[in-house]
């Protein structure tokens, strides 16, 4: 296969792209090479955002032809959450043709070496990056995310984190030097000499089960983690966000085929109706490695059954955040009230379980009682989305019936601190707009105990009375030990109070954020930074992005030869 992109080409372009991804994940210091704002693209070949919309708008009611082996069907049947109908076509792959077409190219990209396949990564990355108004439309009409948020996090953030993921498959490579002359002294006689070859192998064809909600943000880590380390990928969109990972599907194999690698080292898995195939390709022999994203449930029976496989799941947690104390109480509940807001509570981040002592905080406006704290908060939500367009550019849609459901359900499990309320988009009228409900629960009641201690995924938050701080920290330690967490928050101007909540998120492997008043929330992470889950508690058992995400998608293997 003759290549397009030469080596030399590829590493001239991207290699300080890369240098400057190994030294941000040194410092942890913010960097980003994706911008951010819609205005930055439409030079250099990127699509502005009228270009952007119209190659969006040219994939509805369309066949996207991949071009890969094995191809028996056409399937589709994508609803956008804001009531469109996308009407795109995928192939539909019969397996035992498509998965040994997938292996057939390993052997090519193995050899191509760490450096190669980082390159060959970041130019992926590159064309998706210029393509990024067009992923914010596929991204938004799957997920229900409002525009700029799937701009954002579906665009430059998802790609940042896809380059953070090669750049640390990349440093576990080349840990181990390529070749090594091994000598040992034998006193008298002549040394033992060797010669040491060293090749990172990869374990196999890697499974990536996307899921609804962040089909690029949660799925790149592992495609490029896995592509990275010398493995073949197969992409298995959630039935309901198929798109955005099609897309990139069809930019990494027009990539591959150009720089003369087989463009079905990365192929789509896309499924009928009702079909499930998930299960199916999980458990085939093949699979030698799963990347998953979504209910635990299903999470759990990977674990246990996917065998044969190296599986690094996220899960559901329980989020939880501690307000024991504040000098900025103002900042404070304009804060919860976002982190509360952003997306309708559909992050995997977004606090469920507000800790409050039934007696009251502190803060410099003086002591609040429980109920004006919780108040308070309900004001301060009620405020941030009283504005029915800021309203929708910061919820979204509801992303299936089944989270409107939960939200419907939630006003019946204790008082209603804040009634949720639907908000009518104009340029989307089938959209389902639904603000967030805080429901006040007593955490000394078992009755109220079962409702906190489960996930209800969506614009739901409890306000919880608890004893005292001491007592929040113990109901912390327990929802993570036994519920799990992605993100714990926490307010407290009490050195001892912030000692315990701290030792308990080391303790119990819990990502802690403590008074956040400002432009940052709990929500968020930012990619070469912040940590996305630990893997040390049930709600992921691997961390975006560190070295275990990436080591254990490859193996070491040693040619030994005399010198």
């Amino acid at each position: 296969m003759a290549a397009e992109l030469t080596a030399h080409e590829l590493i001239a372009k991207h290699r300080p792209t890369l240098d400057q991804a190994l030294e941000a994940i040194r410092t942890r210091a913010y960097w980003s090479p994706h911008p951010e704002h819609p205005k930055a693209y439409g030079e250099n070949g990127s699509l502005d955002a009228a270009a952007g919309k119209a190659a969006f708008d040219a994939l509805l009611g369309g066949r996207l032809d991949l071009g890969q082996p094995g191809t028996d069907d056409w399937v589709g049947g994508e609803s956008s959450p804001y009531g469109i109908e996308l009407g795109v076509e995928y192939p539909h792959a019969d397996l035992d043709a498509l998965l040994p077409a997938m292996k057939s190219g390993q052997r090519a990209w193995r050899d191509a070496g760490a450096e190669m396949r980082a390159v060959v990564c970041l130019e992926i990355l590159k064309r998706i990056s210029d393509r990024t108004h067009e992923f914010a439309h596929a991204v938004m009409h799957t997920s229900g995310q409002a525009f700029m948020m799937a701009f954002q996090a579906g665009g430059p953030h998802a790609q940042d984190r896809g380059l953070e993921a090669v750049a640390y498959a990349y440093v576990e490579q080349v840990r181990t030097p390529d070749t090594a002359e091994w000598t040992k002294p034998q006193g008298k006689r002549d040394p033992l000499a060797l010669t040491k070859q060293f090749t990172p192998v990869p374990r196999g064809i890697a499974l990536l089960i996307g899921c609804n909600t962040f089909p690029t943000w949660n799925g790149y880590p592992g495609l490029f983690a896995s592509l990275a380390t010398g493995n073949a990928v197969l992409v298995k969109p959630h039935p309901r966000a198929v798109l955005p990972l099609a897309l990139t599907v069809q930019v990494a194999r027009q990539v591959l085929a150009e720089a003369g690698f087989d463009p079905d080292l990365v192929a789509l898995a896309a499924e009928r109706p009702g079909e499930g195939i998930a299960k199916t390709l999980a458990t085939r022999p093949e699979i030698r490695i799963i990347d998953y994203t979504g209910s635990t449930v299903f999470g759990d029976w990977l674990e246990a059954n996917a065998r044969q496989a190296q599986v690094y799941t996220e899960k559901a947690g329980v989020n939880t955040v501690i307000v024991d104390s504040t000098d900025t109480y103002k900042g404070m509940l304009s804060n919860l009230a976002f982190s509360l807001s952003l997306y309708s509570g559909q992050m995997c981040t977004t606090p469920q379980n507000l800790l409050i002592p039934r007696d009251g905080i502190r803060t410099e406006e003086g002591p609040k009682t429980f109920d004006e704290v919780v108040a308070d908060l309900a004001r301060a939500v009620d405020g941030l989305l009283g504005d029915d367009a800021r309203a929708n550019a910061l919820l979204g849609a509801i992303v299936n019936p089944d989270v409107k459901a939960r939200l419907e359900a939630a006003a019946g499990l204790g008082e209603v601190a804040l009634a949720s309320r639907e908000i009518t988009n104009p340029e989307f009228p089938d959209a389902v707009v639904r603000t967030p409900v805080i429901v006040k629960l007593d955490g000394a009641k078992p009755d109220d105990e079962a409702a906190y201690m489960s996930e209800c995924f969506g614009p739901v938050s409890f306000a919880v009375a608890v004893d005292s701080a001491a007592d929040a920290v113990e109901l912390l330690r327990r929802t993570i030990r036994e519920k799990g967490a992605m993100t714990v928050g926490a307010y407290t101007t009490d050195e001892e109070v912030e000692g315990a909540i701290q030792e308990a998120c080391l303790e119990e492997a819990a990502q802690l954020s403590l008074n956040l008043t400002g432009g940052v929330y709990v929500n968020q992470t930012a990619a070469f930074s912040d940590f996305h889950g630990s893997g040390g508690n049930p709600a992921a058992n691997s961390a975006l992005c560190d070295g275990a995400f990436v080591a254990n998608r490859f193996r070491v293997v040693e040619v030994r030869r005399e010198a």
